[in-house]
């Protein structure tokens, strides 16, 4: 799962006034009407792919649609699968086609699928096996965010308040800088301290990366009943997002949380439309890209212009042109 696709103004993002207006926005009535993003692509041709997913692609002598076909397949013909991704999407309350284009996008345009999904729960126990932390130069995570800087994240209610809070404490005062006499890489929390084997590394049939996991905790451990994740058990980290049947309740998870910042923060339905859901999965921060989109609607209100929809990228676009032919394995 990619979260530095498009990227959203520095001011926008800063940690300040993005956590405070999350927070309110998110418990707060739109400032206009709920408005359905109906099915189907904005964009009559598919958005450019970003040239990382090229590369990866030509370097595994591999094409898009050769990519495609293979999660196809696999969806297609594993029934067990699709039962599983039924069951998932009926305890978070939404349609499987999010589950699957998620699936579908990220195995199209990041990492080819496995032929066997019995494969990808052998790889979640060979991690076990595996001696890791979550740390940077020796210094590992908790006692990172321990840091005074991380101060205004003390008291955060759930694990998704906790993490985003401390994602964007990162981003605002660590990200390339020098700090207390040691100096940080200009590159995503994420990559930095929960990738510890290559940095972009993600993992598992959703292709999640540990701290979308953290983030998606309590959420998951409240409507699947399944073991809360800590930063302290990174071994426990990496299996849930490996083992399709541990990993399948936080892509559920969060889908369903771009779908309520959409609708809470800037007025949008957007559950009609898997090709926007997985644009989120792939870009993630779902809440400040909400935030952002209302700010944009309510300038253009008071111009007397239609508000924007929100819009697919390249990864979100391929799901919508693929849905007849998703939608016939459900």
């Amino acid at each position: 799962m990619v979260r530095d696709g498009s990227r959203i103004t520095a001011a926008i993002l800063s940690p300040a006034r993005l956590v405070i207006a999350a927070v309110l926005l998110l418990f707060a009535a739109p400032a206009f009407a709920v408005v359905l993003v109906p099915p189907g692509n904005r964009n009559a041709e598919q958005p450019a792919v970003p040239g990382g997913s090229l590369h990866r692609t030509e370097a595994l002598k591999t094409t898009y649609e050769a990519k495609y076909q293979k999660i196809y397949h696999l969806l297609r013909t594993d029934g067990d699968l699709r039962a599983k991704i039924r069951k998932v999407a009926a305890q978070y309350g939404i349609d499987p086609l999010h589950i699957v284009g998620a699936l579908v996008g990220e195995h199209t345009y990041n990492v080819d699928a496995y032929d066997r999904l019995q494969t990808y729960y052998v790889k979640a126990f060979s991690y076990l096996d595996s001696s890791f932390t979550f740390s940077y130069h020796g210094e590992n995570v908790d006692d990172f965010v321990r840091r005074p800087q991380f101060s205004a994240c003390a008291g955060m209610g759930n694990s998704y308040d906790l993490w985003t809070c401390r994602n964007d404490i990162w981003e605002a005062k660590f990200r390339g800088r020098a700090v207390d006499g040691k100096r940080f890489p200009n590159n995503r929390f994420s990559a930095v301290f929960f990738q510890p084997f290559y940095a972009g590394q993600t993992f598992g049939l959703g292709q999640l990366n540990p701290l979308t996991a953290l983030e998606m905790s309590d959420l998951v451990h409240r409507v699947s009943g399944l073991p809360e994740l800590s930063s302290s058990n990174p071994k426990q980290v990496y299996k849930t997002i490996m083992d399709p049947d541990l990993t399948l309740p936080y892509v559920a998870a969060t889908l369903k949380k771009s779908i309520d910042a959409y609708r809470n923060i800037a007025g949008f339905d957007i559950s009609q439309n898997p090709g926007i859901t997985a644009t989120l999965y792939n870009v993630g921060d779902p809440e400040a890209r909400a935030v952002a989109l209302k700010r944009e609607n309510e300038e253009r209100q008071a111009k007397g212009e239609e508000p924007r929809m929100p819009e697919e990228n390249y990864y979100g676009w391929l799901v919508n042109d693929k849905l007849p032919q998703l939608k016939a394995l459900f």
